[in-house]
């Protein structure tokens, strides 16, 4: 066995998102989001299942925060949802559940945890998305304008902010495939819609500099580590193409370097074009302090001519687990060696990282040792790219709930604790007491031995 430290100073946590976790969908003025919506359309979630009640985090935050500090978190990455604090989108704040907040962030304070608050993990006000969503250039300064609301809120506690979860997976499953809320799939709305993310991203870098100069903030990606079938001419190519369209397209902007020309061409082929107006890309590209990165695997990919984007997934090669992508512990550091190189080492917090487990109760313990070897593999693997030069601050697993997971609605758990669905009783896996002993150490042990 190796003990493998993680540097001094490293920071430990876990995350969740508003409409995973919380429920209280309709009490205390919270206004309808898209996913409140989409949930209701027959045949878009599992079961017909909602996050109405989730984990009813929304009534049960001090005891969730209390199960936190036990298991030793140093950090604790939650999401808010917009239309609590502002039911329609825009105007008056509801100051009910701006309270909610208020409350959450002095519990994680008084427990020892550093809150990191994302403003959007994809519940968009569905009186915006009836005004177009983010189609509508207007949304990206309304979004700034909320973020402003709890800039003021919270952020004498809040040192650490997140605006956007996962743009890709709003842009492409939202608004390209249809199979996440707002269920659009149609290129010439996806198109705009992604700029228009970036924008209201770089927008509320702004409005976070105006209101907060001493914060920190940064945007947090889907990532997927990225790997030719071969070596040879056409499928390093295609190599090129699935990074262009999955992660510069959402990483250069914030780095200055615009859209990748691939990118820009196929949405306009497609009638797409991205509303590009000037001094749209130096707001976009306003100066950040990290780099989030989500990431559960790898994927091959292969030349195509037959598709538009000109590549497509290859087959798997490895163990594939329930959520359908291959067991890869390996990806997470050879993702962030990858984005370090091409980004020039920027400062990286692992945002989201994990393992869905369906390990059942069996006497009242949960034993997921798939999720265990993996996660180990995971921070073995990132702790190599430490030491090869990275600049990673800090991770945190997703998650630490079994929640709504979105389209698969409860059939899916990523929690290193166990939620009963029918009791909301939490029960802690023997994942979490791992991940207690990866935190006290600051270290991992390779090989579980």
């Amino acid at each position: 066995m190796a003990l493998r430290r993680f540097p001094e100073g490293f920071e430990w946590g876990a995350a969740t998102a508003a409409y995973q976790i919380e429920g209280a969908w309709n009490e205390d003025g919270r206004g309808l989001s898209v996913w409140d919506t989409f949930c209701r359309q027959p045949g878009k979630v599992f079961n017909g299942e909602s996050g109405d009640v989730a984990c009813d985090h929304y009534h049960r935050y001090r005891a969730d925060v209390a199960l936190m500090q036990q298991l030793g978190l140093q950090t604790y990455r939650l999401s808010v949802s917009w239309p609590r604090v502002l039911p329609f989108g825009v105007g008056e704040p509801n100051e009910k559940g701006l309270d909610f907040y208020d409350r959450l962030v002095d519990e994680l304070i008084g427990a020892g945890i550093q809150p990191c608050v994302t403003l959007y993990h994809w519940d968009l006000p569905q009186a915006l998305q009836d005004r177009g969503g983010w189609a509508n250039r207007d949304t990206a300064q309304q979004f700034a304008d909320y973020g402003t609301v709890l800039y003021d809120k919270l952020g004498d506690r809040v040192t650490r902010w997140v605006t956007h979860n996962e743009a890709l997976i709003t842009i492409a499953f939202g608004h390209l495939f249809g199979v996440l809320a707002p269920g659009i799939r149609d290129a010439r709305v996806a198109g705009p819609a992604l700029h228009h993310v970036m924008l209201s991203h770089g927008l509320a870098v702004q409005a976070l500099r105006a209101a907060r100069p001493d914060a920190e903030v940064g945007i947090t990606h889907a990532n997927t580590s990225y790997e030719a079938v071969d070596d040879r001419e056409e499928s390093l190519a295609a190599l090129e193409l699935a990074r262009d369209f999955n992660t510069r397209a959402y990483h250069d902007p914030i780095y200055g370097r615009g859209y990748p020309k691939t990118v820009l061409a196929w949405y306009e082929s497609q009638g797409g074009a991205l509303p590009i107006q000037d001094g749209d890309l130096d707001v976009i590209a306003a100066p950040t302090d990290f780099l989030g990165v989500n990431l559960y695997s790898r994927q091959r990919v292969k030349a195509d001519p037959s598709v538009s984007v000109g590549y497509r997934n290859a087959p798997p090669t490895l163990p594939v687990l329930d959520m359908g992508y291959e067991a890869a512990p390996f990806a997470l550091g050879d993702f962030v060696r990858w984005v370090s190189a091409e980004y020039d080492r920027p400062k990286i917090y692992i945002t989201e990282n994990g393992v869905g487990d369906d390990t059942p109760k069996v006497d009242g313990e949960i034993d997921d040792h798939l999720r265990i070897d993996l996660l180990r593999g995971f921070l073995t693997g990132l702790h190599a790219a430490i030491e090869d030069g990275c600049d990673v601050r800090a991770y945190y697993v997703w998650s630490l709930l079994d929640n709504f997971e979105w389209a698969f609605g409860y059939g899916k758990r990523f929690g290193i604790v166990h939620t009963d669905y029918a009791t909301l009783e939490r029960t802690p896996k023997r994942s979490a007491g791992f991940y207690s002993d990866v935190i006290r150490q600051n270290a991992v042990d390779d090989d579980g031995t």
